[in-house]
């Protein structure tokens, strides 16, 4: 069970734009909370989790792919110790395929194929470390429609 303060808030707005479609509302709520935890220079946890967050709520795929890229560098400064002290039971090594997934998708949409498959290759080398739950399963999910998407481009 998640125990950090900070990434109960950052979830509590992912629900509001993933559950309430209020996007806004969680663009101006996550933007606090960037604020709040110093920005790049927050603890790494924070800084990956509200960025790979805070860019499912951009309107721009050019903001959005900022906001992908950094989390994933946030997430090369995480450990399975750090992650786990904040309740996070997923190790570092799941959080990957969902971070590539999400920069191959921006790649796609900005029209740069190249980098759109690089990134989805290494979201599918690190599958191996996600459970067979929901959360697994929704990853492998979006790995397959951006396979299928990108065969046909």
């Amino acid at each position: 069970m998640i125990t950090d303060r900070t990434l109960i808030r950052i979830g509590e707005a992912a629900q509001l734009h993933h559950h309430q479609g209020q996007r806004d509302t969680a663009r101006h709520l996550l933007s606090q909370i960037w604020d709040e935890i110093g920005g790049e220079q927050g603890n790494p946890l924070h800084v990956c989790v509200l960025a790979h967050t805070m860019a499912d709520v951009q309107d721009d795929a050019h903001q959005e792919l900022l906001w992908d890229q950094l989390a994933l560098a946030a997430a090369y400064l995480l450990n399975d110790e750090r992650t786990a002290q904040a309740g996070v039971a997923l190790p570092v090594a799941g959080l990957y395929p969902s971070l590539h997934l999400n920069l191959a998708d921006c790649y796609r949409k900005l029209g740069d194929l190249d980098r759109a498959r690089e990134h989805l290759h290494h979201a599918q080398a690190g599958i191996d470390a996600l459970g067979d739950d929901e959360y697994g399963q929704l990853i492998r999910n979006g790995l397959n429609t951006l396979t299928q998407q990108l065969t046909t481009q």
